[in-house]
C-alpha cells in the first residue's frame, strides 16, 4: 500500500516514515504543503497524514484543494490542536480522521488501516484469503495449509498486493509504484529478486502454485490453473 506523508517536522516525519515502511506501506514524504499537494494531484496512494501547521500551504488548504480536484485518498489530519472546535473544522475540511499530537505511532496505523478498509470497501475484514493461503493485516501473519510462513515486511507488502489483485496481471511498474516509494531508484532488478524468494517461500513446498509469470506482461497471483 502507498501512503503520502506531509509533515515539516524531520523527527515525528522519520519516525512515522520508518514505522509505515517496516509495516509494509511505501511511503511517500512531502516537507511542505506545495509538494505535498503535487504528489496528492499526481501520485495514487492508498492514504495520506497530513499535518495541519505546514510551510508554503497549510494543511487545510491541501486537502480542501485535493477534493476540489476530486481526489479522494483517505486523509488522517494531525495537529497539536486538540479542541472540538479544531477537529470539527478538520474533519469538515475534507479530512476523514483527526489525531492530536502527540501520538502513538500504533494507534495512527491502526486509524490508517481502518480508513484504507473502508474506502477499498474491505469492510471490517482483517485477512486475505486465496486458496490455501491467508494473510492476515492485523497479527501480520501469512499461513499456507495450515503452516505458518515467515516473511520480511517488503515480502509481506508484495504477497498483499498480489493478493488483493488475485487474477490480475500486474506489471513491474505497478508493483514498483504500490510496494515501493514513488522516489525509490531501484536496482535492476529488485523486483524479480523480492519475487523470487517470495515464490520460494510460498509456492515450493505447496501445490498448486499460486504465483506465475506472464511473459512480456508481469505477474499474476491466482488459486487455481
Amino acid at each position: 500500500m502507498r501512503l503520502l506523508l506531509v509533515e515539516d517536522d524531520p523527527k515525528i516525519a522519520s519516525f512515522v516514515t520508518k514505522g509505515f515502511r517496516e509495516a509494509g506501506f511505501a511511503v511517500s514524504h512531502a516537507g511542505d504543503g506545495e509538494t505535498g499537494l503535487h504528489l496528492a494531484l499526481h501520485e495514487p496512494f492508498d492514504a495520506a497524514v497530513i499535518d495541519i501547521m505546514l510551510p508554503k500551504l497549510d494543511g487545510l488548504a491541501l486537502i480542501h484543494r485535493m477534493r476540489l480536484a476530486k481526489v479522494n485518498t483517505p486523509v488522517i489530519i494531525l495537529s497539536a490542536r486538540g479542541s472540538v472546535d479544531d477537529r470539527v473544522k478538520g474533519l469538515q475540511g475534507g479530512g476523514d480522521d483527526y489525531l492530536t499530537k502527540p501520538f502513538s505511532f500504533s494507534e495512527l496505523l491502526a486509524r490508517v488501516q481502518a480508513l484504507v478498509r473502508r474506502a477499498t470497501g474491505a469492510g471490517d475484514s482483517t485477512r486475505l484469503v486465496v486458496g490455501d493461503l491467508t494473510l492476515d493485516l492485523l497479527r501480520r501473519e501469512v499461513v499456507r495449509a495450515g503452516r505458518k510462513i515467515d516473511l520480511q515486511p517488503r515480502e509481506f507488502a508484495l504477497l498483499e498486493y498480489l493478493m488483493r489483485n488475485e487474477g490480475r496481471v500486474v506489471s513491474r511498474t505497478m508493483v514498483m509504484q504500490n510496494v515501493w516509494s514513488y522516489d525509490f531508484v531501484p536496482l535492476t532488478n529488485v523486483v524479480e529478486a523480492r519475487m523470487c524468494i517470495l515464490r520460494e517461500k510460498i509456492d515450493r513446498e505447496f501445490h498448486p502454485k499460486l504465483i506465475h509469470t506472464v511473459r512480456g506482461a508481469g505477474y499474476v497471483l491466482k488459486g487455481s490453473a
